[in-house]
């Protein structure tokens, strides 16, 4: 292969290595990975993937490799990318791979215009980068799109804002809108990786400390949920009176923001949105306060504001900036503000990405078989693919379910009976 753009192919074994550890953990995909091989649903479709490249994506692309596919493979953060991985999948698995942990702005979006001259009839991202320079970029692309799938919370929210405004040129699967996937790799998955990069990045110990979630969707509650379990003092910041009520009820301080900035620790944004920690909560910080996030851009920290408000800026461990306020204060920064869990760690377990990625190949398969009878909009995973992949899950673990009796089914069927 001579299509490719990877940091060094001499790595290629040692991440072969870790694709086969995560295989292990995803018998679900391998499961469809054997029916894939068997049918080839995918058989002469070109797809291009703007995914993060770690050991679990690259089980995804093995997978629809083996289904037919003729894929490419992109970063879809530039500090996301397994150097190890993105080399085994060129070496190994023969799929095309543009990606490099580090790689600046530039490179980020030469690489995505490389999986676009593969002229794709399916994409499939993770923060709607591939759709959104598609439709401002490459407009001539869209007559051979069939259809493509939508991995992250972020990403669903600009394409449903796309299809609002009537821009959207062709159907998606909004992937992350599916039980198997929000309810698990968005909660534990994040909740776990994320601590687990903060911890790495840092190494301080979370127990006494007061660590401020920003957001109480999924992700804000696993990782909530898994700070309080290592014994932090959680505080919520919501504008949402919703999953703020929720956050209460679950034994949460909740707080705005410019409140908790003046007594938090540690600070993770989880939020999809811009500026959710702003100059005015810097201002205030306590001195060696960290201040992470795990949302997919980094745009949840005001960073900018931070580089202009600072006298000196220095690297004190990988992934941990230091910025010096001018009244000798510092704050630290992890992985440049961008999603810590990848940055500093590995990510999701296998074990919960084996979920997403099933809904990522099953939905790709499904918007190969009813791209024509589909709008252009945003469409949630089929119930009957998202409970399929329950039952899967759930048959790998061991775990046996009632079954009910024609008895039982009648009565649910029926309005007669009564008390």
């Amino acid at each position: 292969m001579s299509n490719f753009d990877i940091k060094d192919s001499k790595l290629a074994e040692g991440g072969r290595r870790r694709i086969e550890w995560a295989e292990h953990e995803m018998p679900v995909l391998r499961l469809i990975r054997e029916r894939f091989a068997k049918e080839r649903p995918l058989k002469g479709l070109r797809m291009s993937a703007c995914l993060h490249v770690t050991s679990e994506t690259a089980n995804l692309m093995n997978t629809l490799h083996l289904g037919g596919a003729d894929l490419v493979l992109t970063a879809s953060n530039p500090l996301s990318t397994q150097d190890d991985v993105a080399a085994a999948l060129v070496n190994f698995y023969e799929v095309p791979t543009f990606a490099i942990k580090g790689e600046d702005n530039v490179t980020y979006y030469k690489h995505i215009a490389a999986a676009l001259d593969h002229k794709p009839h399916i994409t499939m991202d993770d923060g709607a980068d591939l759709v959104s320079t598609i439709h401002k970029e490459r407009r001539e692309l869209l007559p051979g799109i069939l259809g493509g799938t939508e991995e992250t919370t972020t990403g669903v929210i600009r394409l449903r804002a796309m299809a609002a405004d009537g821009a959207l040129e062709f159907p998606v699967v909004a992937v992350n809108d599916a039980m198997t996937k929000h309810f698990f790799d968005n909660r534990y998955g994040t909740g776990q990786s994320t601590i687990d990069g903060i911890v790495r990045a840092t190494n301080i110990l979370l127990a006494g400390k007061v660590f401020v979630v920003a957001g109480y969707g999924w992700c804000g509650r696993g990782l909530a949920s898994r700070a309080r379990g290592m014994g932090a003092n959680v505080i919520v910041t919501e504008i949402d009176p919703l999953p703020a009520l929720e956050a209460v009820m679950d034994g949460f301080r909740v707080m705005p923001m410019e409140e908790a900035a003046r007594i938090g620790d540690i600070f993770c944004t989880v939020t999809g949105d811009i500026n959710v920690i702003d100059k005015h909560h810097f201002e205030v910080m306590k001195d060696h306060a960290i201040i992470a996030n795990s949302g997919h851009f980094n745009v949840e920290i005001n960073i900018p504001a931070l580089d202009a408000m600072s006298t000196e800026k220095r690297q004190v461990r990988p992934f941990v900036e230091q910025y010096r306020l001018p009244d000798g204060r510092v704050l630290n920064v992890l992985g440049e503000g961008r999603l810590i869990n990848l940055a500093a760690a590995e990510g999701h377990p296998a074990s919960v990405m084996d979920m997403s990625f099933a809904n990522q190949a099953l939905s790709a398969e499904y918007m190969v078989k009813n791209y024509d009878k589909l709008e252009k909009k945003v469409y949630s995973v089929p119930a009957d693919i998202d409970r399929e992949i329950a039952r899967l899950k759930l048959e790998a673990m061991g775990v046996r379910l009632d079954v009910l009796t024609p008895e039982q089914t009648a009565y649910l069927n029926s309005w007669e009976e009564g008390t």
